[in-house]
């Protein structure tokens, strides 16, 4: 298995880490943000249920550009062929 070189910027992890914080970020936010925090500066890959959550994000026009952003972040990090 190859060890995954991409990783969530600094900058988006960030932003993410303040969104965790936020009691008024919504749980899907969270729930994105965790997993681009936990992407920053290591090898994590994104995981076959977070690509489904972050694929839905990305279609669905009820949700921010930043929890889009999360989204858009963490399905470019997947490299494993489903």
């Amino acid at each position: 298995m190859a060890i995954n070189k991409k990783q969530s910027s600094p900058k988006l992890a960030s932003q993410a880490a303040k969104a965790l914080q936020n009691d008024s970020s919504s749980e899907i936010k969270k729930k994105l943000a965790a997993s681009v925090v936990a992407q920053a500066r290591t090898g994590k890959q994104t995981g076959a249920e977070m690509e489904t959550i972050a694929s839905d994000v990305m279609k669905s026009s009820k949700y921010s550009e930043e929890t889009k952003s999360y989204a858009a972040s963490l399905l470019s990090q997947s490299n494993k062929p489903r």
